[in-house]
């Protein structure tokens, strides 16, 4: 893996200031990562859009099928599917222009991060979103 984060300031900053993660593959299921990690975040004070043409809710909000649907801005596209699928989020995420693509603890691909380079959108992998947002509150 040659993936480098951000430095742990832009990390911190990109948390202080965003306010809506789209969570790509976020699961209705209570047991699973994607709905625990979300709920926290979501009482922490972000909003979450759930992306998954499966749910129709999740937590409250109306689900999404794709990055596409999403009608307002969005800070954070937090990934929550196998490391294959990231070139093809990578190119929706690229096409609403978040801050940051954010692939969870485990999932990279570098092929995301060359569809991304030459954009302003801060490139996360391998990081849990939950975890990083307890370190730098």
């Amino acid at each position: 893996m040659n993936i480098e984060n951000p430095s742990n300031e832009k990390v911190k900053d990109l948390l202080a200031n965003s306010k809506t993660i789209a969570v790509v593959g976020l699961s209705d299921k209570p047991h699973r990562t994607s709905f625990q990690v979300s709920e926290a975040m979501q009482r922490a004070g972000y909003k979450i859009i759930p992306v998954n043409p499966e749910v129709t809710e999740v937590l409250g909000e109306k689900a999404v099928p794709s990055l596409s649907d999403i009608k307002e801005p969005v800070d954070i596209v937090n990934v929550f599917r196998r490391s294959e699928y990231l070139p093809k989020i990578a190119e929706e995420t690229k096409k609403i222009q978040p801050k940051a693509f954010w692939a969870q603890q485990g999932v990279y691909h570098e092929g995301a991060q060359d569809i991304l380079k030459d954009t302003s959108i801060l490139v996360i992998m391998d990081l849990c979103i939950k975890v990083a947002h307890a370190i730098y509150r």
